[in-house]
């Protein structure tokens, strides 16, 4: 078996040798540290887990998602503290798919300078730059459609030179798609319609009734599509 070497971290200035193999949560795990906060799905979805990290020598401050951030020998790191960040306050029926309308809340997109930074540090590979552009040409449906996969962890945000909040900018421009410009699904609303008239509602409550181990049943053994 091949021994895994082990690395010299820094977490919040102590130092720890962890294997060189672990991400950086599994890394804070194998320190000792009991993650209750900040460490969601673990599977790079939820985007709860960033972090700031610095390597020795190097003077270019890094962030990441802590559980794909591999640990690097002499890597100085902490999570992102929360901070709330510049969101608008709107009544989604009032707004029309334009461009003016994201400009009303958002009107930082147009210093948008094309450097790209936004784009680099994405965990999920979009081209946030890109939807940008199209949320600043009032290209709704595109925005929406090449942003779809954002998981919020505002790592785009973080590192943006003219402070942009990226993320806020696509929900809006979602939002504003799927009210006004996607064709509404009649299956759905069809569906809507059974629960408020309560077709539903005698099933629900037998649910209500069973343990988890019978929930659990049903639940793997329902129908899915292909």
């Amino acid at each position: 078996m091949t021994k895994v070497p082990l690395v010299d971290i820094y977490i919040m200035g102590k130092k720890y040798k962890v294997p060189a193999s672990l991400t950086v949560m599994n890394a804070m795990e194998y320190a000792g540290f009991q993650l209750k906060r900040g460490c969601g799905c673990r599977a790079g979805f939820c985007g709860a887990c960033a972090i700031v990290y610095r390597t020795a020598g190097n003077y270019e401050l890094k962030v990441g998602l802590a559980c794909q951030t591999k640990v690097e020998a002499n890597m100085f790191l902490a999570q992102i503290p929360y901070s709330p960040p510049l969101k608008g306050t709107y009544d989604i029926n009032t707004l029309t798919p334009t461009a003016s309308s994201i400009a009303l809340y958002y009107p930082e997109i147009y210093r948008c300078i094309g450097c790209g930074s936004c784009t680099k540090v994405c965990p999920q590979n979009i081209n946030v730059m890109h939807y940008i552009a199209h949320a600043q040409r009032g290209e709704i449906a595109q925005c929406a459609t090449e942003s779809f996969d954002c998981i919020m962890c505002g790592l785009c945000a973080s590192r943006c030179p003219v402070h942009i909040v990226q993320y806020h900018v696509t929900i809006l421009a979602r939002r504003l798609y799927s009210k006004h410009l996607l064709p509404q699904a009649s299956h759905l609303k069809r569906r809507v319609m059974e629960i408020k008239e309560g077709k539903y509602e005698a099933e629900l409550r037998q649910l209500m009734k069973l343990s988890s181990d019978e929930l659990r049943i049903i639940y793997n053994s329902r129908d899915i599509e292909e």
